[in-house]
């Protein structure tokens, strides 16, 4: 969980410098982090080599309500539209600093979910 920590945090870097395009990539890989660290904490085996969040949760046997599916199902979008040079700058001027901010405060509450399964 440190990992996703660390992405956490820069998320909250790149939101103070403006940069939110980087804020939706950071708490992406924030979120990515902490459900394959649930799933090395739970199955003690190496997580699949995917960005799809509502499946990293599954692997992980952890049962999303229809809230959370939407969530990590848009944040996973998100991720894709952020590795791809043709989509950066579209998808750069869409991003507001009042949608980063959101994005960082569900990621934030995502990650302590997940903190709070382990004992």
């Amino acid at each position: 969980m440190g990992q996703a920590r660390y992405d956490l945090d820069t998320a909250r870097i790149m939101f103070d410098t403006g940069r939110y395009l980087y804020v939706l990539f950071c708490c992406q890989q924030a979120l990515e982090k902490g459900l394959k660290g649930m799933i090395l904490y739970r199955s003690k085996g190496f997580p699949p080599r995917i960005h799809n969040l509502p499946r990293l949760a599954e692997v992980a046997g952890i049962d999303l309500d229809k809230e959370r599916q939407q969530t990590y199902a848009e944040l996973s979008a998100l991720y894709i539209q952020t590795r791809y040079p043709e989509e950066i700058e579209s998808l750069g001027k869409r991003v507001s600093r009042e949608a980063a901010w959101k994005w960082f405060q569900t990621t934030e509450r995502e990650i302590a979910w997940l903190l709070s399964m382990i004992p």
